[in-house]
Protein backbone atom coordinates (compact mmCIF):
# COMPACT_ATOMS: atom_id res chain seq x y z
CA UNK A 1 0.00 0.00 0.00
CA UNK A 2 1.55 3.29 -1.13
CA UNK A 3 2.45 5.90 2.09
CA UNK A 4 -1.09 8.43 2.35
CA UNK A 5 0.96 10.70 4.09
CA UNK A 6 2.97 11.85 0.98
CA UNK A 7 -0.02 11.56 -1.27
CA UNK A 8 -1.44 13.02 -2.79
CA UNK A 9 2.10 14.63 -3.87
CA UNK A 10 2.61 18.24 -3.79
CA UNK A 11 3.25 20.35 -7.07
CA UNK A 12 6.33 22.27 -6.80
CA UNK A 13 6.62 25.24 -9.18
CA UNK A 14 8.50 23.66 -11.75
CA UNK A 15 6.72 19.90 -11.76
CA UNK A 16 3.69 21.27 -13.66
CA UNK A 17 1.95 24.26 -15.57
CA UNK A 18 -1.59 23.71 -14.11
CA UNK A 19 -2.14 26.45 -11.23
CA UNK A 20 -1.54 25.88 -7.36
CA UNK A 21 -4.25 27.62 -5.47
CA UNK A 22 -3.69 28.04 -2.19
CA UNK A 23 -6.07 30.27 0.31
CA UNK A 24 -9.33 32.32 -0.64
CA UNK A 25 -8.84 33.02 -4.32
CA UNK A 26 -12.93 33.81 -4.75
CA UNK A 27 -13.15 36.67 -2.59
CA UNK A 28 -15.84 39.49 -1.76
CA UNK A 29 -15.75 42.84 -1.58
CA UNK A 30 -17.24 45.60 1.25
CA UNK A 31 -19.83 45.79 -1.86
CA UNK A 32 -20.96 42.28 -2.07
CA UNK A 33 -18.98 41.31 -5.58
CA UNK A 34 -16.95 38.45 -6.22
CA UNK A 35 -13.12 38.69 -7.82
CA UNK A 36 -11.54 35.39 -9.01
CA UNK A 37 -8.09 35.24 -9.50
CA UNK A 38 -5.66 32.63 -11.34
CA UNK A 39 -1.82 32.77 -12.33
CA UNK A 40 -1.66 32.37 -15.86
CA UNK A 41 1.23 32.72 -18.67
CA UNK A 42 3.47 34.07 -16.22
CA UNK A 43 0.92 36.54 -14.05
CA UNK A 44 -1.85 36.81 -12.25
CA UNK A 45 -5.43 37.46 -13.94
CA UNK A 46 -8.82 38.46 -12.12
CA UNK A 47 -12.32 38.18 -12.84
CA UNK A 48 -14.73 40.64 -11.63
CA UNK A 49 -18.52 40.03 -10.67
CA UNK A 50 -20.15 42.94 -12.47
CA UNK A 51 -23.36 45.10 -10.72
CA UNK A 52 -25.62 43.06 -13.08
CA UNK A 53 -24.16 39.47 -12.15
CA UNK A 54 -22.50 39.05 -15.03
CA UNK A 55 -18.87 38.10 -14.77
CA UNK A 56 -16.16 40.30 -16.53
CA UNK A 57 -13.30 39.13 -19.17
CA UNK A 58 -10.26 38.63 -17.23
CA UNK A 59 -8.19 41.17 -16.42
CA UNK A 60 -3.99 41.12 -16.12
CA UNK A 61 -2.68 41.96 -12.75
CA UNK A 62 0.84 41.56 -14.05
CA UNK A 63 3.46 39.23 -12.12
CA UNK A 64 6.60 39.47 -14.60
CA UNK A 65 7.30 35.93 -15.02
CA UNK A 66 5.20 34.24 -12.16
CA UNK A 67 5.29 31.06 -11.92
CA UNK A 68 1.96 28.67 -11.53
CA UNK A 69 1.56 29.05 -8.12
CA UNK A 70 -0.65 31.94 -5.98
CA UNK A 71 -1.86 31.98 -2.30
CA UNK A 72 -4.68 34.50 -1.59
CA UNK A 73 -6.00 36.13 2.01
CA UNK A 74 -7.94 38.81 2.40
CA UNK A 75 -8.30 41.14 5.75
CA UNK A 76 -11.76 41.91 7.29
CA UNK A 77 -10.78 45.62 5.04
CA UNK A 78 -11.54 43.29 2.81
CA UNK A 79 -8.30 44.23 0.92
CA UNK A 80 -6.65 41.32 -1.04
CA UNK A 81 -3.09 39.88 -0.66
CA UNK A 82 -2.16 38.00 -3.15
CA UNK A 83 1.37 36.21 -2.74
CA UNK A 84 3.07 34.47 -5.86
CA UNK A 85 6.60 33.27 -6.22
CA UNK A 86 8.77 33.70 -9.29
CA UNK A 87 12.02 32.83 -10.38
CA UNK A 88 14.99 34.52 -8.81
CA UNK A 89 17.00 37.15 -11.12
CA UNK A 90 20.31 35.67 -11.83
CA UNK A 91 19.56 32.34 -9.90
CA UNK A 92 18.86 29.05 -11.37
CA UNK A 93 16.31 26.99 -9.88
CA UNK A 94 16.15 29.76 -6.92
CA UNK A 95 12.66 31.44 -6.48
CA UNK A 96 11.42 34.36 -4.92
CA UNK A 97 8.02 34.83 -2.83
CA UNK A 98 6.40 38.10 -4.31
CA UNK A 99 3.44 40.22 -2.56
CA UNK A 100 0.77 42.50 -3.88
CA UNK A 101 -2.50 43.84 -2.93
CA UNK A 102 -5.94 45.17 -4.33
CA UNK A 103 -7.50 47.50 -2.26
CA UNK A 104 -11.04 47.89 -3.84
CA UNK A 105 -13.33 45.12 -5.99
CA UNK A 106 -12.58 45.81 -9.89
CA UNK A 107 -9.83 48.31 -9.13
CA UNK A 108 -6.26 47.25 -10.36
CA UNK A 109 -3.78 46.09 -7.83
CA UNK A 110 -0.76 47.41 -6.47
CA UNK A 111 3.05 46.66 -7.93
CA UNK A 112 4.47 43.06 -7.29
CA UNK A 113 7.09 43.34 -4.95
CA UNK A 114 9.71 40.11 -3.41
CA UNK A 115 9.64 39.28 0.05
CA UNK A 116 12.65 37.17 -0.40
CA UNK A 117 12.36 33.61 0.74
CA UNK A 118 11.81 31.64 3.84
CA UNK A 119 15.77 31.22 3.50
CA UNK A 120 17.31 34.32 2.24
CA UNK A 121 17.71 32.62 -1.19
CA UNK A 122 16.64 29.14 -2.42
CA UNK A 123 14.70 26.82 -4.86
CA UNK A 124 11.16 26.44 -4.62
CA UNK A 125 10.85 24.57 -0.89
CA UNK A 126 7.22 24.63 -0.58
CA UNK A 127 3.87 26.60 -1.26
CA UNK A 128 3.06 29.69 0.73
CA UNK A 129 0.15 30.50 2.63
CA UNK A 130 -0.95 33.96 3.58
CA UNK A 131 -3.40 34.81 6.10
CA UNK A 132 -4.21 38.84 7.35
CA UNK A 133 -4.96 39.76 11.18
CA UNK A 134 -7.16 42.06 12.34
CA UNK A 135 -4.93 44.94 11.78
CA UNK A 136 -4.81 44.48 8.44
CA UNK A 137 -1.24 43.05 8.46
CA UNK A 138 -0.64 40.25 5.69
CA UNK A 139 1.88 37.18 7.24
CA UNK A 140 3.25 34.50 4.56
CA UNK A 141 4.30 31.48 5.64
CA UNK A 142 6.59 29.14 3.97
CA UNK A 143 8.16 25.99 5.06
CA UNK A 144 11.82 26.07 4.57
CA UNK A 145 15.00 24.54 3.65
CA UNK A 146 15.49 22.58 6.87
CA UNK A 147 11.65 21.58 6.86
CA UNK A 148 10.30 23.59 9.29
CA UNK A 149 7.85 26.92 8.92
CA UNK A 150 8.92 30.17 8.41
CA UNK A 151 6.49 33.90 8.38
CA UNK A 152 7.73 37.03 6.87
CA UNK A 153 4.78 40.01 8.15
CA UNK A 154 4.18 43.32 7.75
CA UNK A 155 4.97 46.17 9.77
CA UNK A 156 2.44 48.68 11.40
CA UNK A 157 4.14 51.30 9.82
CA UNK A 158 4.64 49.52 6.54
CA UNK A 159 7.19 47.39 4.58
CA UNK A 160 7.80 43.91 6.74
CA UNK A 161 9.70 42.46 9.69
CA UNK A 162 12.60 39.95 9.16
CA UNK A 163 11.87 36.58 8.09
CA UNK A 164 11.31 34.49 11.20
CA UNK A 165 12.05 30.72 11.80
CA UNK A 166 9.18 29.14 13.78
CA UNK A 167 11.04 25.96 13.41
CA UNK A 168 9.85 21.84 12.93
CA UNK A 169 10.95 19.29 10.64
CA UNK A 170 9.16 17.24 8.29
CA UNK A 171 6.12 19.65 7.60
CA UNK A 172 3.72 19.65 4.88
CA UNK A 173 4.70 21.71 1.59
CA UNK A 174 1.31 23.58 1.17
CA UNK A 175 0.45 24.49 5.20
CA UNK A 176 -2.83 26.14 5.62
CA UNK A 177 -3.25 29.65 7.78
CA UNK A 178 -6.04 31.68 8.92
CA UNK A 179 -7.13 34.15 10.84
CA UNK A 180 -9.13 33.42 14.37
CA UNK A 181 -12.10 35.32 15.83
CA UNK A 182 -10.06 37.41 17.93
CA UNK A 183 -7.61 38.86 14.75
CA UNK A 184 -5.09 36.77 15.38
CA UNK A 185 -3.25 34.32 12.80
CA UNK A 186 -2.60 30.84 13.00
CA UNK A 187 -1.06 27.99 10.68
CA UNK A 188 -1.79 24.56 10.44
CA UNK A 189 0.20 21.74 9.09
CA UNK A 190 0.87 18.21 8.93
CA UNK A 191 3.98 16.19 9.59
CA UNK A 192 4.47 12.26 9.34
CA UNK A 193 3.55 11.30 13.15
CA UNK A 194 0.78 14.25 13.32
CA UNK A 195 -0.57 17.59 13.39
CA UNK A 196 1.22 21.01 14.29
CA UNK A 197 -0.33 24.50 14.94
CA UNK A 198 1.85 28.03 15.00
CA UNK A 199 -0.18 30.21 16.88
CA UNK A 200 -0.33 34.13 18.31
CA UNK A 201 -1.11 34.63 21.43
CA UNK A 202 -0.87 38.74 21.27
CA UNK A 203 -1.76 40.75 18.23
CA UNK A 204 1.39 41.37 16.30
CA UNK A 205 3.20 38.78 18.15
CA UNK A 206 5.86 36.06 16.17
CA UNK A 207 3.68 32.83 15.76
CA UNK A 208 4.63 30.08 18.37
CA UNK A 209 4.98 26.45 17.45
CA UNK A 210 2.57 24.02 19.42
CA UNK A 211 3.59 20.22 20.69
CA UNK A 212 2.42 17.93 17.84
CA UNK A 213 -0.38 16.35 18.25
CA UNK A 214 -0.52 12.69 16.96
CA UNK A 215 -2.68 11.82 14.31
CA UNK A 216 -2.96 9.78 10.78
CA UNK A 217 -2.73 12.51 8.20
CA UNK A 218 -2.17 12.65 4.27
CA UNK A 219 -0.56 15.05 3.36
CA UNK A 220 -1.56 17.78 0.88
CA UNK A 221 -5.51 17.59 2.20
CA UNK A 222 -5.83 20.40 4.82
CA UNK A 223 -8.37 23.20 4.52
CA UNK A 224 -9.49 24.98 8.08
CA UNK A 225 -12.02 27.71 8.68
CA UNK A 226 -13.24 29.82 11.60
CA UNK A 227 -16.11 28.95 13.75
CA UNK A 228 -19.29 30.68 15.27
CA UNK A 229 -17.30 30.80 18.52
CA UNK A 230 -14.14 32.04 16.90
CA UNK A 231 -12.31 29.22 16.95
CA UNK A 232 -10.36 26.94 13.99
CA UNK A 233 -11.48 24.05 13.04
CA UNK A 234 -8.78 21.82 10.63
CA UNK A 235 -10.22 19.08 8.40
CA UNK A 236 -8.26 16.38 6.49
CA UNK A 237 -7.90 13.29 5.28
CA UNK A 238 -6.09 10.27 7.54
CA UNK A 239 -4.33 8.23 6.23
CA UNK A 240 -7.71 5.79 5.77
CA UNK A 241 -9.58 7.40 3.61
CA UNK A 242 -11.68 9.64 6.47
CA UNK A 243 -12.78 13.29 6.48
CA UNK A 244 -11.46 14.47 10.05
CA UNK A 245 -11.46 17.48 12.56
CA UNK A 246 -9.11 19.09 15.20
CA UNK A 247 -10.03 22.00 17.00
CA UNK A 248 -7.37 22.66 19.33
CA UNK A 249 -8.98 25.83 21.57
CA UNK A 250 -12.43 23.58 21.75
CA UNK A 251 -10.65 20.74 23.39
CA UNK A 252 -11.75 18.44 19.98
CA UNK A 253 -8.87 15.95 19.37
CA UNK A 254 -8.62 14.57 15.85
CA UNK A 255 -12.11 13.29 15.37
CA UNK A 256 -12.99 10.87 12.02
CA UNK A 257 -16.15 12.46 10.78
CA UNK A 258 -17.15 10.02 8.04
CA UNK A 259 -15.70 8.78 5.18
CA UNK A 260 -14.22 10.86 2.44
CA UNK A 261 -15.52 11.51 -1.04
CA UNK A 262 -12.50 11.40 -3.18
CA UNK A 263 -8.72 11.45 -2.42
CA UNK A 264 -8.07 15.25 -2.87
CA UNK A 265 -7.57 18.08 -1.12
CA UNK A 266 -10.68 19.65 0.71
CA UNK A 267 -12.35 22.94 0.85
CA UNK A 268 -14.35 24.47 3.36
CA UNK A 269 -16.49 27.42 4.67
CA UNK A 270 -19.39 28.25 6.36
CA UNK A 271 -23.04 29.39 5.31
CA UNK A 272 -26.68 29.44 6.49
CA UNK A 273 -28.45 26.45 6.12
CA UNK A 274 -32.22 26.15 7.45
CA UNK A 275 -31.08 29.87 9.10
CA UNK A 276 -28.58 28.55 11.27
CA UNK A 277 -24.67 28.30 10.66
CA UNK A 278 -23.51 25.42 8.82
CA UNK A 279 -20.00 24.25 7.96
CA UNK A 280 -19.59 23.15 4.37
CA UNK A 281 -17.04 20.48 2.95
CA UNK A 282 -16.24 20.15 -0.51
CA UNK A 283 -14.43 17.63 -2.49
CA UNK A 284 -14.09 16.23 -5.69
CA UNK A 285 -15.68 12.71 -5.77
CA UNK A 286 -14.20 9.43 -7.23
CA UNK A 287 -15.92 9.77 -10.05
CA UNK A 288 -15.40 13.73 -11.22
CA UNK A 289 -18.04 15.51 -9.97
CA UNK A 290 -17.80 18.29 -6.75
CA UNK A 291 -19.39 16.35 -3.46
CA UNK A 292 -20.88 18.59 -0.82
CA UNK A 293 -21.33 17.77 3.18
CA UNK A 294 -22.45 20.21 5.57
CA UNK A 295 -23.44 19.86 9.32
CA UNK A 296 -24.31 22.60 11.94
CA UNK A 297 -20.98 24.56 12.90
CA UNK A 298 -18.94 23.01 15.64
CA UNK A 299 -21.36 19.93 16.12
CA UNK A 300 -18.93 17.37 14.86
CA UNK A 301 -20.86 14.28 16.82
CA UNK A 302 -23.28 14.62 13.50
CA UNK A 303 -20.99 13.63 11.00
CA UNK A 304 -21.42 14.00 7.41
CA UNK A 305 -22.85 12.81 4.46
CA UNK A 306 -21.75 13.83 0.79
CA UNK A 307 -23.51 14.97 -1.99
CA UNK A 308 -22.31 15.23 -5.48
CA UNK A 309 -23.55 18.21 -7.41
CA UNK A 310 -23.05 18.69 -11.42
CA UNK A 311 -21.57 16.59 -14.11
CA UNK A 312 -18.17 15.14 -13.81
CA UNK A 313 -15.45 17.32 -15.29
CA UNK A 314 -12.03 16.02 -14.76
CA UNK A 315 -9.90 17.49 -12.54
CA UNK A 316 -11.46 19.85 -9.99
CA UNK A 317 -9.77 22.79 -7.65
CA UNK A 318 -12.54 24.25 -5.26
CA UNK A 319 -13.22 27.24 -3.37
CA UNK A 320 -16.22 28.03 -1.04
CA UNK A 321 -16.92 31.41 0.40
CA UNK A 322 -20.41 33.20 1.26
CA UNK A 323 -22.64 35.82 -0.16
CA UNK A 324 -23.40 39.04 2.07
CA UNK A 325 -26.88 36.98 2.12
CA UNK A 326 -25.16 33.74 3.96
CA UNK A 327 -25.76 32.00 1.37
CA UNK A 328 -22.81 29.30 -0.50
CA UNK A 329 -20.98 30.18 -3.44
CA UNK A 330 -18.77 27.81 -4.81
CA UNK A 331 -16.50 27.87 -7.90
CA UNK A 332 -13.89 25.36 -9.30
CA UNK A 333 -11.00 25.42 -11.45
CA UNK A 334 -11.55 22.40 -14.15
CA UNK A 335 -8.76 21.06 -15.63
CA UNK A 336 -6.21 23.91 -15.03
CA UNK A 337 -7.92 25.78 -17.32
CA UNK A 338 -11.31 27.41 -16.91
CA UNK A 339 -13.51 28.39 -14.21
CA UNK A 340 -17.14 27.74 -13.40
CA UNK A 341 -19.31 28.67 -10.28
CA UNK A 342 -22.92 28.12 -8.62
CA UNK A 343 -24.60 29.71 -5.56
CA UNK A 344 -27.02 28.58 -3.38
CA UNK A 345 -30.43 28.75 -4.26
CA UNK A 346 -32.05 29.40 -0.65
CA UNK A 347 -31.04 29.74 2.85
CA UNK A 348 -33.48 26.93 3.83
CA UNK A 349 -31.34 23.88 1.87
CA UNK A 350 -28.28 23.03 0.22
CA UNK A 351 -29.66 23.42 -3.26
CA UNK A 352 -27.47 24.97 -5.65
CA UNK A 353 -28.32 26.59 -8.78
CA UNK A 354 -26.77 25.04 -12.49
CA UNK A 355 -22.60 25.28 -12.65
CA UNK A 356 -22.09 28.36 -15.14
CA UNK A 357 -18.62 29.10 -16.70
CA UNK A 358 -17.42 32.35 -16.17
CA UNK A 359 -13.83 32.15 -18.14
Amino acid sequence: MANRSQAPAARSHGSTTAPVLQGDWLTRGVEGRFSAYLPRDGEVVRWTEEPDGRWSRPVSLGGDGLTPFLAVGQGPDRYVHLVALRPAAGEDEHVEVVHSVQFQTGRPAVAWRPIGHSNGKGPWTGNPAVAVDAQGRAHVFMRNGGGGVSVRAQKDAGGWHPWWDLLGSKTDPSPVALTNGSGLVELYSSHAKGLVRYVQREAGAKPLREELVPASVTMGTLAATTGPSGHATLFYLDQDGRVCAWSPERSLEPTPLGDAAGTGRLAVTRCLVDGSEHTVLAQQSADGRLALAAYPSEREADGIQWSETGDARGDLDAVLTRGLDGRLVAMALVGGTSLITTRQKAADALLLDGWRSIG
